[in-house]
């Protein structure tokens, strides 16, 4: 039931969402573990926007997790906020929180002959505040964003042995388009 009632509050308000600005965007970002494409779709209200981000995470931890080697991937959704300075600046601060359902292959005594290896299932929580600047291209509608973000992995659910969770930075560009 409580679906249908948020199907029926998103449904009715569809056209006041989209009477106001939007932006679709390719967002990449890289950590020294990883990669994460994503498409992202964000709403604009004046100073403030929101963001939602459907993307895809390349994790290559190696020796900085828990085992000898740790490598996975997973799909993911962010859900973000972000607030510019001025009507007029292009510079921003925001928070955001990912959510990954990644697969983690691990090994340990790598080239023994006790090697061990496993796979681990990771729900992954990750709360993270965003600093940007927005670049609009040759009077455009089309726009690039530098980004710089500091957060922390949080390991909520696991189903396996433990593999590595802690503080991220992450580096990134989006391309957009205005609408």
């Amino acid at each position: 039931m409580k679906y249908l009632l948020l199907l029926f509050f998103l449904g009715w308000n569809m056209p006041f969402l989209w009477s106001q600005q939007a932006d679709l965007a390719f967002e990449f970002q890289a950590y020294p573990t990883g990669l994460i494409p994503g498409i992202r779709l964000e709403k604009l209200f004046k100073s403030n926007a929101y963001h939602l981000r459907l993307g895809y995470n390349w994790i290559r931890h190696g020796d900085a997790g828990v085992h000898e080697d740790e490598r996975g991937s997973g799909f993911g959704l962010t859900l973000g906020y972000k607030r510019y300075f001025s009507d007029q600046d292009r510079f921003f601060l925001g928070a955001r929180s990912d959510i990954w359902f990644n697969s983690m292959d691990w090994k340990n005594n790598i080239g023994t002959s006790n090697e061990t290896n496993g796979n681990t299932k990771i729900v992954v929580v990750q709360p993270t505040a965003e600093f940007g600047y927005l670049a609009f291209l040759q009077r455009t509608d089309w726009y690039i964003v530098p980004t710089v973000a500091f957060g922390v992995e949080i390991n909520a659910k696991t189903k396996g042995e433990p593999v590595g969770q802690g503080l991220v930075l992450l580096v990134g560009i989006q391309v957009g388009k205005r609408f």
